[in-house]
């Protein structure tokens, strides 16, 4: 495997990188593995559904009138 080294990292990157990985009960370098797997993971694409509501959100969203009603059915006569 190859080891790569990152200088002139920011304290308070460096602070957060440490919070995080306790947080997520793992090492600082196995939490950057983690971070960078995630930031070069491909991308799943949107489901229909995702993509509409997207869109959807995008201008200001969608408001349902989705009340039920109430009425009773009358059985089906399948004589």
């Amino acid at each position: 495997m190859t080891a790569i080294s990152i200088r002139n990292l920011d304290p308070h990157v460096k602070a957060r990188l440490r919070v995080r990985a306790a947080e997520h009960g793992r090492s600082m370098e196995a939490e950057i593995r983690a971070i960078l797997v995630d930031a070069v993971a491909e991308q799943r694409p949107l489901s229909l559904f995702d993509a509409i509501r997207a869109i959807s959100l995008e201008h200001g969203g969608v408001d349902l009138d989705l009340r039920r009603e109430r009425r009773r059915q009358r059985p089906v006569d399948l004589r």
